[in-house]
């Protein structure tokens, strides 16, 4: 009965352990962080204000309209000193009478609609509506590298949680092989075929092996929280990352693969420039400044518009708005002299311009450095995981012996500990350089604008 009754609650722990454990694939990762992430936010809202402004740019071409509506009403008083003049026989004759007043008022009433449409503007309209449209393809395209740099930091992230998993794994299967091993000891120990001294080194061992699982196990679970805090996901249930299979990308095959396709750093540096948002977002702001200097210099032509106007008004209750009154015209002006603001702002605008072209030039520079190292990068982990790969096999041949000559009683248990040390780290460098050579293969991707998933 207490066996079922430990069945029960064993199973009821694991349901509601699996209720609280959230499964997290690579896409949804993506697909949460490109809703939640803060910068991407912040960028989709600065690619709404700029739409805005073209809009408004547009809203130039059309005709301003106002009405306005009035009403006010007038008390006067006139005093009156109580002396007035009577005519008798042809005779004026001043008559005293008490002082006093009159009190009057009177309404007034208008209301007016106008319209203006300016028909010429020394071409100001037409360059800021370019301007605001190249100032909005630029934020976009700003916009569309941080989905970019949030998808590959995700990635990355998503890729370090499942390293330092793999890590976890490797420091606990060390502990338990180092604790079958000290139990081994310990017994031949309490036989006389070994010292105390092997017992208390193999001891010092396992404790060196459950101190690196711990620091391995604290690695993994701040690697989530990063995961979770880039995308953006607030949740206190426990994240369980779906296994990307990477062994594929790593074999032989896929290697050799990827080098003959990032072959040629000229050609890679060329796709770069015309792919990356960056760089043609920078293109479009240099079109802007350009823009702004034809807008600044419109300052110095003259503005035609035409105009009209209705309007209705009145004094009294009954008739308030009898009267009327329509008005049309055409208007021109000119500024003569404006005390130089028209010139500095064209100067203003060709210092832009050329900040705009210098800021061209150094986003090239920096896509095409950008570009060298990913692929220096991608070549060192390609080097990285063949040579751990042969590290791992000879650790691995070199640990089984001196397991052997140890248990034959030919080895010491220093030479088994070397030996099972150089193992793990060899083990631990080819799970690192295994993801440190996915990583950079995105990495390529990235720097060259292309798609990360």
């Amino acid at each position: 009965m207490r066996y079922v009754l430990t069945l029960v609650v064993t199973f009821l722990c694991a349901g509601v352990l699996t209720a609280q454990t959230k499964i997290l694939t690579l896409e949804e990762a993506l697909q949460i962080a490109l809703v939640k992430n803060i910068n991407v936010v912040q960028a989709q809202n600065n690619v709404d204000a700029a739409e805005s402004q073209v809009l408004a740019a547009r809203g130039q071409w059309l005709p301003t309209l106002n009405a306005s509506g009035s009403f006010s009403r007038n008390r006067s008083e006139t005093r009156t000193a109580g002396v007035s003049t009577q005519i008798i026989n042809g005779v004026p004759i001043p008559v005293i009478g008490i002082p006093g007043s009159e009190v009057n008022y009177s309404n007034s009433f208008n209301t007016r609609l106008n319209a203006n449409w300016t028909v010429f503007d020394g071409l100001g309209r037409e360059a800021d509506n370019s301007a605001a449209t190249s100032r909005a393809h630029s934020t976009e395209l700003t916009a569309v590298r941080m989905r970019q740099t949030i998808a590959f930091q995700v990635y990355s992230a998503y890729v370090n949680v499942l390293r330092t998993d793999q890590l976890v794994k490797v420091s606990e299967e060390n502990v338990k092989r180092d604790s079958r091993q000290l139990e081994r000891i310990t017994e031949s120990n309490r036989v006389g075929a070994l010292s105390i001294a092997d017992v208390y080194r193999q001891q010092s061992q396992v404790a060196s092996d459950e101190l690196g699982l711990i620091n391995a196990v604290n690695n993994f679970d701040k690697a989530k929280a990063d995961l979770l805090a880039l995308i953006g996901l607030i949740t206190l249930d426990e994240i369980q990352l779906v296994e990307i299979p990477i062994a594929g990308e790593v074999d032989s095959t896929a290697v050799v693969a990827t080098t003959e396709k990032y072959r040629g750093y000229r050609e890679l540096a060329r796709r770069a420039l015309g792919a990356r948002p960056d760089y043609l977002g920078a293109s479009e702001d240099l079109s802007a400044a350009e823009a702004s200097i034809t807008s600044a210099k419109s300052g110095y032509w003259p503005a035609v518009s035409l105009s009209g106007g209705y309007s209705r008004y009145g004094g009294d209750w009954d008739y308030a708005l009898r009267n009327s009154t329509l008005s049309w015209g055409a208007g021109l002006s000119w500024n003569l002299f404006d005390g130089f603001r028209t010139n500095q702002a064209v100067q203003t605008a060709a210092a832009t311009k050329r900040n705009a072209e210098i800021s061209l030039t150094q986003t090239e520079l920096e896509i095409t450095v950008e570009v060298k190292k990913a692929l220096l990068d991608l070549d060192a982990a390609r080097k990285s995981v063949e040579v751990s790969e042969k590290a791992r096999v000879s650790a691995a041949e070199d640990r089984k012996i001196a397991e052997e000559r140890y248990n034959l009683g030919a080895g010491t248990l220093l030479d088994l500990l070397v030996a099972n040390a150089s193992y793990v780290n060899a083990l631990a460098n080819l799970v690192n350089s295994s993801y440190n050579y996915v990583i950079a293969k995105r990495n390529v991707e990235y720097s060259l604008g292309e798609r990360l998933m």
